[in-house]
């Protein structure tokens, strides 16, 4: 397999909420290594397309720490 990722800067802003233990997560998105991981766990994010609020997925805390901050 040829390597051909590139590293891309985000254009734009992303909205997040906290994941509620417990809460429904159908429609949301979650993938298998966060999964492997544990998630969804108290900590972790909701994500939504700003433009389709239908497409939901989720972020774990880790990931949320590295990458994200409230303006």
């Amino acid at each position: 397999m040829v390597d051909t990722f590139k590293t891309y800067k985000r254009k734009s802003r992303i909205e997040l909420r906290p994941y509620i233990q417990g809460e429904n997560l159908d429609g949301v998105s979650i993938s298998a290594p966060d999964k492997k991981n544990g998630s969804p766990k108290v900590g972790d994010w909701i994500a939504r397309n700003p433009k389709d609020h239908s497409d939901m997925w989720l972020v774990s805390a880790a990931y949320f720490a590295d990458n994200y901050e409230v303006e």
